[in-house]
């Protein structure tokens, strides 16, 4: 049984998550119209990514340090006057393109410090039996949101006022945030018995890495998360292209190869919970690299559209499982005090293999066309098993029963 607060946390992650969906599109949409030099263009979508990167392991820290429900009020508190002073820009004409940047900043900046803040404290609303549960209802909310309603509804409401889907942000994360105020607990880490002190910022990340490193499986598994993230980002990066000149779709049929992966994500999340009790978290996410694989194969050979879609969903599917795997183990077998360090520890590999991923799929794309970087993906992603250790004295790290 979830306790009372968990559907509360899942209402605030799904809300919030609409913001984050409607950014993704209104930003640079609001770039273009700013200005023509793509240099400007580029810096707004890396001002958005540079937080994900550079402040992903102090963003875990501060989790593992204070109250993480005051984290998501605060980071999502923040988000509501960043979008709300734009959105007040963007509706008088006042907006440039530097506010544009720094907003991005900002805006990135409060959705790392909220995913350090909401994954921890699943742990405390939720037992480790439902956990899987848990994770795949929040996975499957911000899904929704996120990429089903949030990127479209953004781009329709910008066509009818490029403040509106600033004025909605502001809307969602200011829900989000009164939603956490409902709150009731202690969701501050519980440090161990002989704690002295909370230790100098650096000092926590160099503990939470020295932690990781000592377990094979975790330390494994981050390695592995990150061939992965490579290769999903790759493979989105050039979506465009392979839906234009290997399928010959337009706008439309990229929109729907989209819809396509949001709905197999869904799909996953409904069934992995089901999988991890019957095969066990090993098993679930090598089988569902192996999917993933398979389904880039099938994407870069497909000789019909409607043969990419069904690629495309089901890549969503099998992603889902070894998503919401990875992170019902994390919060099985990670301490309470250490949470926030090591999942962002995951993020920050998962986020820099990304961006290097993606470069990768645009040279690929480049110089061999676009079914390429599928062709490649799907060979990446067979090597990620041995990545993962499976011997007998090893078996205790994929377990789920608590740490």
């Amino acid at each position: 049984m979830f306790s009372r607060g968990f559907p509360v946390l899942w209402a605030s992650v799904t809300i919030s998550s609409l913001g984050n969906g409607m950014r993704f599109v209104a930003l640079p949409l609001l770039a273009v119209r700013l200005t023509d030099d793509a240099r400007l263009i580029a810096l707004v979508a890396l001002a958005g990514q540079l937080p994900s990167v550079l402040l992903a392991l102090p963003a875990g820290a501060w989790a593992d340090r204070i109250d993480r429900r005051r984290i998501l009020f605060g980071a999502d508190a923040a988000r509501t006057l960043v979008t709300g002073a734009l959105a007040a820009a963007v509706a008088t004409g006042t907006a440039r393109i530097g506010w544009l940047v720094l907003a991005a900043l900002l805006l990135g900046t409060g959705e790392v410090l909220y995913a350090a803040g909401w994954s921890g404290m699943v742990p405390t609303l939720v037992p480790p039996a439902e956990r899987a549960r848990a994770n795949s209802r929040i996975q499957a909310g911000a899904l929704i949101t996120d990429t089903l309603i949030g990127t479209p509804l953004g781009a329709v409401l910008f066509a009818l006022a490029a403040a509106l889907p600033l004025a909605v942000d502001t809307l969602s994360f200011a829900g989000a945030a009164a939603l956490v105020l409902l709150l009731h607990g202690d969701f501050r880490p519980r440090p161990p018995a002989d704690a002295t002190g909370p230790a100098p910022l650096g000092r926590q990340v160099a503990e939470a890495l020295r932690w990781l490193r000592g377990r094979p499986v975790l330390f494994r598994l981050c390695l592995a998360g990150g061939v992965s993230g490579a290769v999903s980002s790759g493979l989105i990066a050039v979506l465009v292209l392979y839906t234009g000149r290997v399928q010959h779709l337009g706008p439309t049929g990229f929109a729907l190869l989209v819809a396509a992966f949001a709905v197999g994500g869904l799909l996953g999340s409904a069934l992995t919970p089901r999988l991890l009790h019957r095969w066990g978290v090993r098993t679930t996410m090598v089988g569902g690299v192996l999917g993933s694989a398979a389904c880039a194969l099938l994407v870069a050979l497909a000789p019909a559209p409607a043969v990419a879609a069904l690629g495309v969903a089901l890549y969503g599917l099998t992603e889902f499982a070894w998503a919401i795997g990875g992170v019902t183990l994390r919060q099985a077998q990670i301490p309470s005090h250490l949470l926030g360090r090591v999942a962002m520890a995951y993020q920050l590999v998962f986020n820099a293999a990304g961006a290097a991923g993606a470069a990768l799929a645009g040279v690929l794309a480049h110089q061999w066309g676009p079914r390429t970087p599928y062709l490649a993906g799907a060979a990446l992603l067979l090597t990620v098993p041995l990545l993962l250790p499976g011997t007998r004295r090893e078996a205790a790290g994929w377990a789920l029963a608590g740490h």
